[in-house]
C-alpha cells in the first residue's frame, strides 16, 4: 500500500476516480471468483451446458440467484456496520509504534473503514491514563503494561486486551560516550541507568542482562524511570550513564555525539517483543465491529512493515513534527538497519527492529516470571490463564488469516534469552531458578 493519489497529488476527481475504479474491480473479481466456483462444481455434463451460454448470458443467470451487489457489500464490509469510526488512539513518540503511527499517514485506517487521529503522549504513565481513563479508544503500550493493568500492578485493575504486538526487537543499550571502554555488565557497577517504564521490556530485558553479568539491578546499578524523549538530553548532561531505550533514542544519542550504541537489543533476545497495540475489554465489547476493523488496520500495516522495502517511505511518514519529530535519515538508519555505532563504524543489521503482530502466550508468560522476580507481582498468579485472557494470539491468526498473511499452529513457543531456552510450561520453576532477583 503506498499513499493514496489524493494524498500524493490533492487531485480529489482522480482520487474519486480511483475509488469508482477499485470497487468496480472488486465487483469483476467477485464475478470471476463465483463464476469459476459454479463451473467447477457443476458435472461435465452441465459445465458444457453452461459454457455454451457465454461468459455474459451466465454472468446475468448468477446474478439472479446471488446479487452481485449484495455480494460486493459483504465483501467490502468483512465486519459489520462500524459503531464508531471517529477515533483516537494514543502513542508515545518512538519507533516501536510504527505501525500504529503510519496507519493515519499510510491511509490503513481510512482502508478498513476508520477515521482514526493518533495522538502524542509525552511519557507512559500518561498513555496508560489515558486508556483507562477514556481519553483515547485505543493506545500503544509496551508489551508488559496490559498484564500489569489487568492484574492491578501499579495501577487499579482493569480488563485490557493486547490484540497485536508491534514491534519485535528495536530496543538497544546505549551508553555515555565517556564508556567506551566497557567490555562487561561488571563494568557497568555504580551506573545510572534510565528505562522509559517500570513495566516495560526494556526494564527487564537491561535487568536480565546485568544481572547474567553478576551485576544485582536493585543493589549495585540504579535505574530510574525518564521519558523515551528526555532521555538523550539526561544522557548529554551527564545525569545518567547509559539506557536501555527504544529508538529512536539510541541513534539520536550517536546522532548527536553523546553516546554509542553498546549492544541492540536482539542481541540479548532475538524477535523478542516489545510494544503493542491494546484496547479496553470494555471497549472491544461495547463496539466489537469498530474493534475488529481496527484490529484489522493494525495487523495489516504491521505486516506492510515487515517488508524491508517499505522503510524508507515509512520513515517520511512518520518522521514530521506531529509524529515522531525526528531527522528522517535517524529514522532510515533504525528503520533499515544500516547505522552509525557511535564508535566509527557503520554496521549492517536488517533485523535490529522488525514487525510481527503476532502475541504469542509464550511471550506474555516470560514477562510475567519477570515481574515476579523483580517484585512487580506480588500475589501469585496463574501464567497462562493470564497471558490467554491479555494476548488475544487466536484472535490475531483469524485477522492475520482474513487478510491473506501467514498463520501459526501454536500460540507458545521455546525462547532463548542470552543463550539460555524458557519453557513458558515451566514458569514458576523457571521464576526460582535465578540466583539473582528481589523477591521477598
Amino acid at each position: 500500500m503506498t499513499r493514496s493519489h489524493e494524498q500524493r497529488t490533492g487531485n480529489v476527481d482522480v482520487s474519486v476516480a480511483e475509488e469508482v475504479s477499485s470497487e468496480r474491480y472488486l465487483e469483476r473479481a467477485i464475478e470471476r471468483t463465483v463464476v469459476a466456483a459454479v463451473m467447477t462444481a457443476a458435472g461435465p455434463t452441465r459445465r458444457q451446458l453452461l459454457a455454451g451460454l457465454g461468459s455474459a448470458a451466465l454472468t446475468a443467470l448468477i446474478n439472479e440467484v446471488l446479487p452481485w451487489n449484495t455480494l460486493t457489500a459483504l465483501a467490502a464490509d468483512p465486519v459489520g456496520k462500524i459503531e464508531k469510526k471517529d477515533l483516537s488512539i494514543g502513542f508515545i513518540p518512538i519507533t516501536c509504534a510504527t505501525p500504529i503511527i503510519m496507519g493515519e499517514p499510510l491511509g490503513f485506517y481510512k482502508k478498513h473503514g476508520l477515521n482514526a487521529a493518533v495522538k502524542r503522549a509525552a511519557g507512559w504513565a500518561m498513555v496508560r491514563d489515558w486508556a483507562i481513563n477514556k481519553e483515547v479508544d485505543a493506545a500503544h503500550m509496551l508489551t508488559p503494561m496490559p498484564l500489569a493493568i489487568t492484574l492491578g500492578a501499579g495501577s487499579i485493575p482493569v480488563p485490557f486486551y493486547m490484540p497485536a504486538v508491534e514491534n519485535i526487537n528495536g530496543q538497544a543499550i546505549t551508553l555515555h560516550i565517556k564508556h567506551k571502554n566497557v567490555k562487561t555488565a561488571a563494568d557497568m557497577k555504580g551506573f545510572r541507568f534510565c528505562v522509559p517504564f517500570d513495566y516495560s521490556m526494556h526494564n527487564y530485558l537491561l535487568r536480565y542482562y546485568l544481572a547474567e553479568g553478576g551485576v544485582h539491578p536493585d543493589k549495585d546499578v540504579q535505574i530510574r524511570v525518564v521519558p523515551p524523549p528526555e532521555m538523550v538530553a539526561n544522557l548529554k548532561a551527564g545525569n545518567v550513564d547509559g539506557y536501555l531505550a527504544p529508538d529512536p533514542f539510541n541513534q539520536r544519542a550517536v546522532y548527536e555525539n553523546v553516546g554509542f550504541i553498546y549492544k541492540l537489543s536482539k542481541d540479548i533476545w532475538d524477535r523478542h517483543p516489545c510494544c503493542a497495540f491494546t484496547v479496553s475489554k470494555e471497549f472491544a465489547t461495547r463496539y466489537p465491529n469498530t474493534f475488529t476493523a481496527l484490529f484489522r488496520a493494525i495487523v495489516d500495516a504491521t505486516h506492510y512493515a515487515s517488508n524491508p522495502a517499505h522503510r524508507k517511505e515509512i520513515a517520511a511518514a512518520i518522521a514530521p513534527t506531529n509524529y515522531l519529530n525526528q531527522p528522517v535519515t535517524v529514522l532510515e538508519q533504525v528503520l533499515t538497519g544500516t547505522y552509525a555505532d557511535g564508535l566509527g563504524k557503520i554496521k549492517k543489521v536488517p533485523d535490529r527492529i522488525d514487525f510481527d503482530p503476532y502475541p504469542w502466550h509464550s511471550m506474555a508468560i516470560w514477562i510475567l516470571t519477570q515481574m515476579k522476580r523483580w517484585g512487580h507481582l506480588k500475589q501469585e498468579v496463574n501464567y497462562k490463564a493470564v497471558a490467554e485472557q491479555v494476548y488475544l494470539a487466536a484472535e490475531c491468526d483469524k485477522i492475520a488469516k482474513e487478510l491473506g498473511y501467514p498463520t501459526h499452529k501454536s500460540t507458545m513457543a521455546k525462547h532463548v534469552i542470552m543463550g539460555k531456552a524458557f519453557d513458558p510450561e515451566q514458569p514458576e520453576a523457571y521464576v526460582k531458578s535465578f540466583k539473582i532477583h528481589s523477591m521477598a
